[in-house]
């Protein structure tokens, strides 16, 4: 277990929580079998599912709590309530070095203010961001913020786009991260004082971990000329949820436009298509600018998305993120 990924699982946040849960981790260890699952949670709900999969059981270890944050909760109620949840101790799990990451498919306002009593920021970050994944044609974007901060300052933005390369670095090794700032348009002049005077620092920044290609507007998100993009919170939650939307409308209405001769012809492709499109595979939110690591999987993900989510969980921990953020936000404010 000493070289096995540590990650700690708030095991009764979600939809069909802990179901799930334990289905998702089967699923995980079919691929990857360096994992080792903290499960916090009610111990008779966990002890009924898990065995009935005896061959996942070396891989786990329930930790009993007595309550659990519920979706429709705020966060300022689920905090009066916090050190008992299966939430609240998974992260703090990472405090107490027990564990080297958290995975919560649970309530995200609650986990974002948990997350930043428990672990504090990474010294020189005022504020965390929330980061996804997001497909493109030659690959994987990162996005960020998708909703954590509504406002942002240029020194947000920029604390965003280091913290950002990071972790697409840390994903994807190979591909170099390059960096653009969402924006209204592609001239200097346009946009807020904040993207503006972001921009300026990252054009003149002598980083070598990235390339900053300037501003990018919302059609070309998709193109694969970048791979880091960067906003606040309020224009990426917009542009994300929009995206899904659309996605989600496609993939509906492309089959009903077609009739079952054109289906069976094209059928290959139309499932690459969709499968290009599911957002199982690119389930998997990560909150950056904290003193630990945390994923927030979609609450109503199934488990193939949770499985994909604890890959995220498994890279992050063995590129090392955490420290890979420090260093790059070391020149920051030079």
């Amino acid at each position: 277990m000493n070289n096995k990924v540590n990650i700690a699982i708030d095991a009764m946040g979600g939809e069909n929580a802990p179901k799930k849960i334990i289905d998702g981790i089967e699923l995980s260890l079919k691929e990857n079998k360096e994992n080792f699952f903290k499960l916090y949670g009610n111990k008779d709900q966990l002890n009924v599912l898990i065995n009935k999969k005896p061959e996942i059981n070396n891989y786990c270890e329930i930790i009993h709590t007595e309550n659990y944050i519920k979706d429709e909760e705020s966060p300022l109620t689920a905090a009066k309530k916090s050190k008992s949840t299966s939430m609240w101790q998974s992260i703090e799990s990472q405090k107490n070095d027990k564990s080297q990451i958290t995975l919560s498919a649970g309530n995200t306002g609650a986990l974002f203010l948990l997350s930043k009593l428990i672990l504090n920021m990474v010294d020189g970050v005022e504020k965390p961001a929330l980061a996804g994944l997001w497909p493109n044609k030659m690959g994987m974007n990162v996005v960020l913020d998708l909703g954590a901060n509504i406002k942002c300052t240029d020194k947000n933005l920029i604390d965003f786009s280091y913290m950002g390369a990071a972790l697409h670095k840390a994903l994807y090794p190979e591909i170099e991260p390059k960096i653009a700032l969402l924006n209204v348009g592609l001239e200097e002049i346009k946009g807020s004082e904040a993207v503006k005077k972001a921009y300026q620092h990252l054009k003149e920044s002598n980083k070598n971990d990235f390339k900053f290609h300037g501003f990018i507007e919302g059609n070309h998100i998709m193109d694969g000329n970048v791979n880091v993009i960067v906003t606040d919170g309020f224009t990426g939650n917009i542009a994300l949820k929009t995206a899904e939307g659309t996605a989600n409308f496609i993939t509906k209405n492309l089959r009903k436009s077609l009739n079952k001769f054109s289906i069976l012809l094209s059928h290959k492709s139309l499932k690459q298509f969709k499968d290009k499109l599911d957002p199982r595979k690119y389930n998997g939110a990560i909150f950056l600018g904290l003193q630990g690591s945390i994923v927030k999987s979609h609450g109503s993900t199934d488990a193939i998305g949770f499985a994909n989510s604890i890959n995220v969980c498994h890279k992050i921990v063995k590129a090392n993120l955490l420290e890979k953020i420090k260093s790059h936000l070391f020149t920051v404010d030079d």
